[in-house]
């Protein structure tokens, strides 16, 4: 005659099916099942198993224990399953009710190894789901001694449909979830980027400079190699990296960018790699990092040379085995990114500071392009202020007639510290101070940059080395000649020197020498 549970374990029955219908987050309605098994079977402990189909193993992701202790050490204890009484349950799908359990040969020991408890009694039923056997849910010890009953038994077998049904549901939630929150992640990243990214978005460049730089962009889009960007602040480091995603085999996939320098340490990490709900004070629900959101696409790291020693460790494990672990976890998680990373220092020294993990550096600089500062591109500069102008003037809905030659003339001897960016930002404010259909004069430039550049003995030195009457362009390459072959001199024919005084590549600058037959 088959067994029936008692009153009491059908009124836990009922209780636990108002459970499963309150609540739905794993961490939260598993251990409450455990907890009121064990008071209704009079059990000493109780956990559930869950089966690692791919290593043939059981796992404790949910022990209750008199001993605390003891439950904490069985997280880390591997059951197998041709070896266990736990294993015989999920091999024959039936539930197991064993009464000397050190004298049975499917026993496994190391459990009670590692937790410091003796197994004497035990029932164990398997957790049926829709794909079939996930686990075990098991009772140890019954108080005071004796054994378990075969009531005892039914009720556990009834109590483990109902478990399992749970944690598959749970498990279906937390997918759901999980793709929820990536998504929210992404889109609030990528909002977060919208709102703060350039309205121009084309790179704009005709020089010698630039044309080395596409080049560059070119071969790194049509590789998965890690890309540093270099360059001073204001350049458009972020540009470049969004176009080497864009035209990439990643290019269907999110570019998430973030800005090492504006998060402290924990901050950054969790803005990385993601953490678990309560790992730090505010962190009320899981969340997805951006290597995560960013599966399948690119992640930015933007000043990449501010990231802390501690944080630096962590990224070169991303790099090295494709792994995030989220603040708060202990397991890793696999991640498929590619990563582009920008910084306005010089990384070298500062691996030689030992301020840069060396290993690190090596692993982010494989490919990388140097980008050159404004005043070393200076023919680019009327095409990106007409560029700017029409952005702003769509922007603020007024029509501009242009800029005036003396104001590009200006803007072509300014000194640009803030480069890409200051041009951008002066010529919004020259329109705004503009009056509709009219063009942009020196009147509309700020006094910083009126005040800038050369000065009026400079100018005339200009003059004076170039042949009057020549086209803008021949005039500019007579200056540029001669103004290369001047630092040249300061620096003793030192090439390096040299290059990097004009802001320029070595190999950017030997080009240059041989157009102007500096050699």
């Amino acid at each position: 005659m088959v067994a029936t549970p008692r009153p009491s374990q059908l009124l836990l029955l009922y209780e636990l099916g108002c459970a499963f219908a309150a609540r739905i987050e794993l961490d939260e309605l598993v251990p409450l099942v455990i907890a009121k098994c064990r008071d209704v079977l009079d059990a000493e402990g109780g956990s559930v198993l869950l089966l690692d189909a791919g290593n043939d193993e059981l796992f404790f992701p949910y022990v209750v224990a008199e001993n605390a202790s003891a439950a904490e050490r069985l997280s880390s204890v591997r059951v197998p399953v041709a070896g266990s009484i736990a294993g015989a349950v999920v091999r024959s799908e039936a539930p197991l009710r064993v009464d000397d359990a050190t004298h049975d040969a499917r026993f496994f020991g190391g459990a009670d190894l590692q937790s410091g408890v003796k197994t004497r009694s035990l029932l164990a039923a398997p957790l049926r789901a829709r794909q079939g056997i996930i686990g075990v849910i098991e009772v140890v010890n019954r108080r005071g001694g004796g054994c378990f009953s075969d009531e005892d038994l039914a009720f556990l077998e009834a109590l483990a449909g109902s478990v399992a049904v749970a944690i598959d549901n749970a498990r279906l939630y937390e997918q759901v979830k999980s793709s929820a929150e990536k998504l929210r992640t992404e889109v609030g990243l990528l909002r977060r980027d919208l709102a703060r990214r350039d309205r121009f978005t084309e790179i704009v460049g005709t020089g010698p400079a630039m044309s080395e730089v596409f080049r560059l962009m070119e071969s790194a889009a049509a590789s998965p190699i890690a890309v540093l960007i270099e360059g001073e602040t204001g350049t458009g480091k972020e540009l470049v990296a969004r176009a080497v995603h864009r035209e990439s085999a990643r290019a269907d996939g999110p570019f998430l960018a973030v800005n090492c320098a504006a998060f402290q340490d924990t901050l950054l990490e969790s803005e990385l790699f993601g953490h678990r709900r309560g790992a730090f004070t505010g962190a009320t629900s899981d969340r997805r990092g951006l290597f995560e959101a960013a599966e399948k696409g690119t992640v930015f790291l933007d000043e990449v040379g501010e990231m802390p020693a501690s944080m630096q460790a962590k990224l070169l494990r991303v790099l090295e085995q494709g792994e995030v672990i989220p603040v708060g976890d202990t397991r890793p998680r696999r991640v498929d990114v590619r990563i582009v990373s920008a910084t306005n220092r010089d990384l070298r020294t500062e691996v030689a500071e030992r301020r840069f993990r060396e290993d690190l550096y090596y692993r982010l600089s494989a490919f990388p392009i140097h980008l050159p500062p404004l005043r070393a591109r200076r023919e680019d500069i009327p095409l990106l202020a007409q560029a700017f102008v029409a952005a702003a003037a769509e922007k603020h809905g007024k029509r501009i007639a242009g800029i005036e030659p003396s104001a590009i003339d200006q803007l072509m001897r300014a000194g640009w510290p803030g480069n890409i960016r200051e041009l951008r930002n002066e010529m919004e404010r020259a329109v705004a101070l503009s009056r509709a259909d009219d063009a942009i004069t020196l009147a509309q430039l700020s006094e910083r940059v009126r005040s800038s550049g050369q000065s009026t003995a400079d100018a005339g030195a200009f003059a004076a080395a170039t042949t009057p009457g020549l086209p803008l362009l021949q005039a500019r390459d007579q200056f540029e000649a001669r103004y290369i072959a001047e630092v040249l001199r300061q620096q003793g024919g030192n090439v390096s020197h040299a290059a990097k005084a004009l802001g320029l590549s070595r190999a950017m600058l030997q080009r240059k020498m041989k157009a102007f037959a500096l050699r």
